[in-house]
């Protein structure tokens, strides 16, 4: 179930946990970016709920979303349920896909910080620390509600033996 302004009202519990999301069906939706920065997210995220309702597929978790951005280009994902459907903005994602979760709590412009602790944690367990998926669990009007901003970064990792002998 999503809330009034779109956040997850559940949202799985990943922080400091590794996670394997191998041919897991997800919605893809690219959209525009600027030096990093989403034009119209909003807009998009509400074209991709509705895409979503109108192919009558159900999220795993209504609301949560994992935004990877790019200097010009960038893409959101949707998890879903295992149905299938012959819609081009639907695809399994590629094996391996294992990533690393870390809530932030804070703002947008505070996750840096966090995310170089995230990336520097993999690189200490001999892991290759690849894009990074950012998650909103909180908006500006729900946040003072649940407990202040909240996000949850992801990040995508492979084995790296080079990194291992180091250890």
């Amino acid at each position: 179930m999503r809330l009034e302004c779109g956040c997850p009202a559940e949202y799985p519990d990943w922080d400091a946990k590794d996670l394997d999301l191998s041919n897991q069906l997800v919605h893809i939706l690219t959209l525009p970016m600027f030096l990093h920065m989403p034009l119209a997210y909003t807009a998009y995220l509400n074209r991709q709920f509705s895409e979503i309702s109108n192919l009558e597929l159900t999220e795993k978790w209504p609301g949560l979303i994992l935004t990877q951005t790019g200097f010009f280009r960038g893409r959101i994902l949707s998890l879903l349920e295992s149905e299938q459907t012959l819609s081009r903005h639907v695809k399994s994602l590629p094996m391996p896909f294992n990533l690393h979760g870390m809530l932030h709590n804070g703002g947008i412009d505070t996750m840096r910080k966090s995310a170089l602790q995230l990336q520097a944690k993999l690189f200490d367990i001999g892991k290759m620390p690849k894009e990074l998926y950012i998650c909103h669990l909180t908006c500006l009007r729900c946040a003072d509600e649940r407990g202040g901003d909240k996000i949850l970064l992801l990040r995508r990792w492979v084995e790296s033996p080079t990194l291992k002998k180091r250890l």
